[in-house]
């Protein structure tokens, strides 16, 4: 991966449904130095969607991606494929990943000083009003609510940092004061 030994890897997990991208999004707004690396899925775009979320694919495409060796990492999730191409970020940049829990561990193995932070909702019951509020069908959601305590226990134990996102201005801001402290803490003398 071509990045400087300067660059962090920025690596935002969390449920389905919490607000990974909506964060990610305002994230990039207001922080020049970071450079996302959308991911790819087989899903079908939402309603919801506007299309630049993810690169979506077929099946037989992303398997062929596989076979190539083209992804940072990938994972199936509820019968959908995810992952993340091998990134190449303008120089300088610091790379924002926006994945899954199964994701962000194969990224820790391949780059232990990935930093994870982790998205929590403030509660279940706002997590399934996001899900539903987002257009997700019933079954969908039912699906997404069963796999979110498994994957929290997993997220937690990986997470560098636990942000709450009870409001999305203040999640926002609470990430960059992270990775203020964290760009601070690179440039101190060893």
């Amino acid at each position: 991966m071509p990045l400087s030994a300067e660059s962090l890897i920025v690596v935002l997990i969390g449920p389905g449904g919490v607000g990974k991208g909506t964060v990610a999004q305002r994230l990039l707004e207001r922080d020049d130095r970071l450079w996302l690396s959308r991911s790819w899925t087989t899903r079908p775009q939402r309603a919801t969607e506007k299309g630049f979320e993810y690169h979506f694919v077929d099946r037989a495409t992303f398997e062929e991606a596989i076979d190539d060796d083209q992804f940072l990492e990938w994972a199936e999730f509820h019968g959908n494929l995810y992952g993340t191409p091998l990134p190449t970020a303008p120089d300088g940049a610091d790379v924002l990943l926006e994945i899954e829990v199964q994701g962000a561990a194969q990224v820790l193995e391949a780059y232990p000083d990935a930093v994870v932070i982790m998205l929590l909702p403030p509660s279940m019951g706002q997590l399934e009003d996001r899900l539903r509020r987002r257009g997700d069908e019933d079954q969908h959601v039912a699906m997404r609510l069963s796999s979110t305590p498994d994957e929290l226990a997993k997220g937690e134990k990986i997470a560098s940092f636990i942000v709450v996102n009870d409001e999305i201005e203040r999640a926002t801001g609470e990430i960059l004061s992270i990775l203020e402290r964290l760009r601070q803490l690179r440039r101190l003398p060893s």
